[in-house]
Order: C-alpha cells, then structure tokens, then sequence
C-alpha cells in the first residue's frame, strides 16, 4: 500500500511540474513579445515608407521598403563627426573608468588598508546624496571644464555601485591565500593587481564595462548643459538637432507651399524611427559580446559578502 501511495504521489508531482514549466513558458513568451514587439515595429518604421507609417499600414514587416530616413540623416556630415565624439568619450571615458574602479575597488577588499571604513563610508554617502544640479554646474564652471572634453569624462569618473559590485566580487573570487602565495613568490601589490586579479576578474570587468559604456553613450544632458561647441557634441545632440531642424512651427507651415509642407512632413515621420536605429545600433553590436560574462559577473558581484 506504501509503494503504491508513493507512486501516486511521484505521479502527482512530476504532473504538477510539468504545468508549472508549461505556464512559465507562456508567461515568458508574452513578455518576450511585449518587449520585442516595439523594437521590431521601430525597425520595421524605419525602412518603410512615411505614407505607410502615417496610414498605420505598418505591423510587423516593412512596407514599401525605403532607405529615405537613413539617406537623409547620413548626408548630414555633422552625424559623422557626432559619431566620432561619442565613441571617444565612451571608449576613453570606460577605459578610465574600469582602470579607477578596479584601483579602488581591491584595496578596499583588504582589511589592513587604514581608513578603509572612512573611505567605504565616504562612497556610500556619495551614493546617496546628490549636490544638485546647480551646485554641480558651478563646480564644473569653476574647474574651468565647460566646454572641453574632459567634461564629458572627468566628472563620471568613478560610480559608487559599480565600486561596490566590484568588491563584492573580488570578496567572492580573489581569496586571500592567493594574495599570501604571491607574497611568498615575490609578487607586490601593483603586479598582484595587474598579474592575477585582474584576468581573474574578466566577467565583473566586462559587466562595469558595460555600464559605463552605457551611461556614456547614453550622456545626453550633460552634453547639453557643458558643452557649447558644436564640433564637440555627441551624436545624440547631432541628432536631436537634425530632429528639431526637421520640425515645422505654425509660422514655417503658413509659409511653405503645399507640397513642400507634405515633403517636409513624412521626412520628419521616417527620421524618428531612423535616428531611434542609428542611436542604438553601437551598443545592440557590443552587447552580445558582453553577454555571456554578464550573468556570471552580476550574480557574483550582487550577492552581499
């Protein structure tokens, strides 16, 4: 009678297993297509025509494939000099970046550095409370960085999380027997760093990476509140120029004729989505080559020590 309960219940359970993968499985599905779908729909925008997406014809595919969006957004030299300013600040700024969080992060993991707590103290506190818009514009004035790309660097520097994320991983992976071997072999602390944590780190630098990558790429109103120059601005500036430029006041439409008027129009219509693309497509190519040290390295980094 036991044998035959407990296989009743061996029934049971891997039944109740299977309804639970199978609803996981729908669920996860209809997230997938309510994130997908808008990507797919501004991708699709952009290479139809400005008539099929006024007239809503526009779904799933292209219709009426045109290239009218991109051709006029790259004819416009000033999104390739956009181009070559953001890529500059993002891999010069994430290369600073990963270099002083790595600089900080480990010496911090060492119990026998002095001021240890002061210092962990002072990161958190910056973390937490902010100085505001103003006072930090009067700040930049006064170092006399408006206007230089050391504006669009200098002050991200260093990100108290990633800071945190990245100790949490050394704590994790770098043991301090590691650290006592060395000594024994020679090994200072500069050529530790350099020589063992660093490439045994390869999944949590690829991860702050990315972060920074990100939030420079993405550093639009910065640029816009420091930078005056326009061969110093970034390409979301470029391209949030070009889109206003493409915008008509009530007073340019009483002026245009007609059919100028309806030209004008549909181009302002295809360069949303165009510019959507071009504003993102550098970081849709880095992402999968940072993909597969990205679960490693947050799971390890986020979990507390």
């Amino acid at each position: 009678m036991l044998t035959i309960k407990n296989g009743v219940n061996k029934k049971k359970k891997i039944h109740s297993d299977g309804v639970f993968t199978v609803v996981n499985y729908i669920i996860l599905f209809m997230i997938f297509i309510i994130v997908a779908y808008p990507l797919v729909y501004v991708i699709s925008a952009s290479f139809s025509s400005s008539d099929a997406i006024i007239q809503g014809r526009v779904k799933l595919l292209p219709v009426d494939f045109s290239l009218a969006g991109y051709e006029a957004v790259f004819s416009n030299k000033s999104v390739w000099m956009g181009y070559a300013n953001s890529f500059f600040y993002m891999i010069v700024g994430t290369t600073l970046n990963v270099i002083t969080t790595i600089m900080i992060a480990y010496p911090l993991t060492r119990k026998d550095l002095i001021g240890r707590k002061l210092v962990i103290g002072m990161l958190l506190f910056t973390m937490l409370f902010n100085a505001g818009l103003i006072p930090n514009y009067l700040t930049i004035d006064y170092l006399g960085l408006m206007d230089k790309r050391l504006v669009m660097i200098l002050p991200k520097l260093l990100n108290p999380f990633n800071v945190i994320i990245t100790m949490t991983y050394f704590k994790q992976t770098i043991p301090k027997e590691l650290l006592e071997a060395s000594i024994i072999d020679g090994c200072d602390n500069f050529k530790f760093i350099t020589k063992i944590v660093v490439p045994l780190s390869k999944s949590i630098i690829a991860v702050i990476s990315l972060y920074y990558a990100v939030a420079h790429w993405n550093a639009y109103f910065d640029a816009m509140l420091y930078l005056k120059s326009v061969a110093l601005r970034p390409l979301q500036l470029v391209l949030r120029d070009i889109l206003i430029q493409n915008q008509m006041s009530a007073e340019m439409m009483s002026t245009m004729d007609p059919d100028s008027l309806q030209v004008q129009e549909n181009l302002a219509v295809l360069l949303k989505y165009s510019l959507i693309i071009i504003a993102s497509i550098p970081l849709m190519i880095l992402y999968p080559f940072v993909q597969k040290h990205f679960v490693k390295g947050v799971m390890i980094g986020s979990v507390k020590g």
